[in-house]
């Protein structure tokens, strides 16, 4: 059932986008998506989050499992372990796409921030309410009024009610506007925010993600993006590309980045030119 006034696959689009971000925003999700790196046992993987008190985990893993990232395979009654489904695996490499895109346009943190505080902060910033679908329209027109935002993505609601989500995205550094009664459009930071929203794209249809480039809104086919250095892991990590490079059977070659990367500090502050410049609230 459509859910904004959106063309139907546009609108399913955004539906399964935001779906898999609802996915892996909630609290410590990512942080266990990593720390299976193997199939382990419920103590195994208790003694990688050892921050999540006791009777926390497991409805975090159950929840998992019934998003279908994780799989619980009971070998015997007393050997039972949790490890990636398929799709979970193939949601991993999604990571280093919004580690890149933060480190270049999040604002700079009072202190360096490991990597994966830097996935939290871009999640709850992408999941905020109706944010993919302003983003959608905002991206396909150029620019809006908040009227036509309203009539597109909450026909069936009071069109003031678009104001609070978009305040919020303009205060996020996603959104800009010019004043009131104004126009908005995307910000830089919006615009950028292509490559995450291609491959999420891609992951929720079952695509690969090399198909991220193709995207009929956020894909950029004739671009090739430059290499960037992930500054969160910038002595131990090769530079990563908008998108993970095809193995020659057509699979999605293995990342070069270890999951205890994520965990690591960042050393090096952004340019002058970034800082300058702001970023999206954390």
């Amino acid at each position: 059932m459509a859910t904004t006034g959106l063309p139907s696959d546009t609108d399913a689009d955004i539906a399964r986008v935001s779906e898999a971000l609802a996915m892996i925003t909630p609290r410590w999700h990512v942080r266990i998506l990593l720390a299976l790196g193997r199939p382990l046992r419920y103590s195994e993987v208790a003694d990688k989050v050892a921050w999540l008190q006791n009777g926390q985990l497991h409805p975090k893993l159950q929840t998992l499992c019934e998003a279908g990232l994780v799989q619980r395979t009971e070998h015997t009654p007393r050997h039972v372990t949790y490890g990636h489904t398929d799709r979970g695996a193939a949601l991993l490499p999604v990571l280093p796409l919004i580690v890149t895109w933060a480190e270049e346009h999040l604002e700079k943190a009072d202190r360096p921030l490991p990597a994966i505080e830097q996935i939290e902060d871009s999640l709850t910033l992408l999941t905020r309410r109706h944010a993919a679908a302003i983003l959608w329209v905002l991206k396909s027109r150029g620019e809006a009024s908040g009227r036509a935002l309203a009539r597109t993505v909450m026909p069936d609601s009071d069109w003031t009610n678009v104001y609070p989500p978009l305040r919020q995205l303009v205060a996020d550094g996603l959104v800009d506007s010019a004043g009131i009664g104004k126009p908005y459009r995307l910000s830089g930071a919006g615009d950028a925010l292509g490559p995450v929203f291609g491959a999420l794209s891609a992951w929720s249809a079952g695509q690969p993600l090399t198909q991220a480039a193709r995207h009929p809104l956020w894909g950029r086919p004739d671009t090739a993006p430059a290499p960037k250095t992930w500054v969160s892991n910038q002595s131990r990590l090769p530079a990563p590309t908008a998108t993970p490079a095809p193995s020659t059977n057509g699979q999605i070659s293995s990342l070069t980045w270890q999951h205890r990367d994520l965990f690591s500090h960042a050393t090096p502050a952004r340019s002058g030119a970034a800082l300058a410049a702001g970023g999206p609230r954390r």
